[in-house]
């Protein structure tokens, strides 16, 4: 195949070149255009007459994953890749890498321009409406087709929609395709603290992520399991396996290249099991003198020297706008009454925040404290819905997002109370959205067709939504699936990757475009995996 398309690059191009396609090679491999042992054509006319006379491909909106939003039909042949495309894009300029890209997937020349007829034109335009992610494909009657953008985000997605219209369709359609994300946050989390993944494996995530449009990769790499990255301050948290810093660079820039943000996670003042085990000093105790699993003493001026320490050490590591704080399950405030259970803390939060102080005053400002040190790096601080509490003396920062899961059976608080503060939530609802190894506690596998048919944004807790004055995309700004291990072995990284495939596409559908889809679920299902390509 390639030696066929290294010929056809070598016949000139008349000075108005129709567009072309795959099938052209069809033409040439019937032997009367090609030299014996495959030297260059001897005819370049009957060359382009050939690939003139290619199949249009129909006007009507490419099938994707996510599906286009709006696709206005136009007139001509449409556009297909052949042996003479090439990508053109300014060189040096911030699309080179995504022209050089999608040369590479299709097979293709990259250039500099000008373009012409058969070519893929890569350009950023601020005039496209939708926001930094939004882009537009034109294919015009005569002339290249064009993907054009505000950012090169935008100019990246519209080559992913090219790529599954080639994949789906052969080329794509004459007219306009207009196009943009309704949710700003469309993700996906990896628990890697209690099951180990490799390098490799959340790379391969991390494409497969890319070509359905997320945009957000959390890692969670710190457990009451084990701490699964290397830390040179602190090597002795450390778990084996785990991922090193130089594995954690190349992921970041692997992610990085597809416009994909990597955020960090070390849960605190709850989750801290294997950090503790190593640190027993700073372990929280309860009235009885008893370890509490997970739980640093937020009270002992170590414990927050030590944790500001791992903080600082990996700042560096992770250079995206995002740090998720944690706050979950802090098992003081699972408590029936904290303050009897707890009396040493409860001392501690009257002296600290006066005679109203509470437990959940000093988990209040242990996360602000901490953030405040991320504050200071430049980083934007997300935290779990069950770390941000109600009204008490030490408060929660209006600006930190709220990733919204549940824990509904310890009597966590309900969606709208958060959005009525004013609060930005993002919906990792997990009745729909969790992905738990070995399914305890209730939990069962999500599928694809759950999602793709009854859950939208607004869905944040269980199966009802909130009220659509509430869910706006300025208020729930986008969604995530979250793999969790907590029965490390009931999946191998090959099921977990094959079981959370259909839950991505169907979440990334309906993160790009939360309206009832066009298509039934069986199609879509099909579709998913034709896009794929497997």
């Amino acid at each position: 195949m390639k030696s066929v398309w290294r010929a056809i690059r070598r016949v000139p191009a008349p000075s108005r070149p129709a567009a072309l396609g795959v099938s052209a090679l069809v033409v040439l491999l019937a032997g009367v255009l090609l030299l014996p042992g495959g030297g260059a054509p001897q005819d370049s006319a009957a060359v382009w007459g050939a690939i003139r006379r290619l199949p249009a491909v129909p006007a009507e909106a490419p099938r994707t994953v996510p599906a286009v939003r709006a696709y206005t039909p136009g007139t001509g042949p449409g556009w297909r890749p052949s042996p003479v495309t090439r990508v053109v894009a300014p060189a040096g300029g911030v699309l080179a890498d995504e022209a050089r890209r999608l040369a590479g997937e299709l097979d293709v020349r990259q250039s500099t321009g000008p373009a012409r007829t058969g070519d893929v034109r890569l350009a950023l335009d601020a005039d496209v409406p939708g926001g930094r992610e939004a882009y537009r494909i034109r294919v015009p009657a005569d002339g290249p087709a064009e993907i054009t953008a505000p950012s090169d985000a935008g100019v990246f997605y519209g080559t992913r929609t090219l790529r599954q219209a080639v994949r789906t369709g052969g080329g794509l359609p004459p007219g306009v395709i207009e196009d943009r994300p309704d949710r700003a946050q469309r993700g996906f989390m990896l628990d890697v603290a209690r099951k180990h993944y490799p390098r490799a494996w959340i790379e391969a995530r991390l494409r497969e992520l890319a070509e359905l449009k997320y945009n957000q990769f959390g890692l969670h790499f710190s457990d009451d399991q084990a701490f699964r990255v290397q830390s040179d301050k602190h090597p002795e948290i450390v778990s084996d396996p785990h991922l090193t810093k130089a594995d954690v660079r190349r992921i970041v820039r692997t992610a990085g290249a597809l416009h994909i943000e990597v955020i960090p996670e070390i849960d605190s003042p709850g989750h801290l099991g294997a950090v503790l085990a190593a640190h027993p000093s700073l372990q929280l105790r309860d009235g009885a003198g008893e370890a509490v699993l997970g739980a640093i003493d937020v009270t002992k001026p170590a414990a927050r020297k030590f944790f500001d320490e791992l903080l600082t050490e990996y700042v560096p590591l992770f250079p995206g706008r995002y740090w998720h704080l944690g706050g979950d399950e802090y098992a003081p405030l699972l408590s029936a009454d904290p303050e009897a259970r707890y009396p040493a803390l409860a001392a501690a939060a009257r002296k600290e925040y006066g005679p109203k102080g509470r437990i959940q005053d000093l988990a209040v400002g242990w996360l602000n404290d901490r953030g405040e040190l991320l504050l200071d790096h430049g980083k934007r601080l997300k935290a779990w819905n069950d770390g941000i509490y109600p009204a008490g003396v030490a408060r929660t920062p209006r600006d930190r997002e709220v990733e919204y899961w549940t824990g509904k059976e310890y009597g966590a608080r309900p969606p709208s109370p958060y959005l009525e503060e004013g609060r930005r939530l993002v919906n990792v609802n997990d009745e729909y959205l969790y992905y738990v190894l070995g399914q305890p506690n209730e939990f069962v596998y999500p599928t694809g067709r759950r999602i793709y048919e009854e859950w939208t944004p607004a869905v944040l807790r269980g199966t009802t939504p909130v009220p659509a004055a509430l869910a706006g995309p300025d208020r729930v700004l986008g969604a995530r699936l979250a793999v969790w291990g907590d029965v490390p072995g009931a999946q191998t990284a090959d099921q977990v990757a094959a079981g959370i495939r259909l839950p991505l596409a169907a979440l990334a559908q309906k993160t790009w475009d939360p309206r009832r889809p066009a298509l039934p679920w069986a199609r879509f299902r099909a579709l998913a995996v034709e896009v794929r390509g497997s």
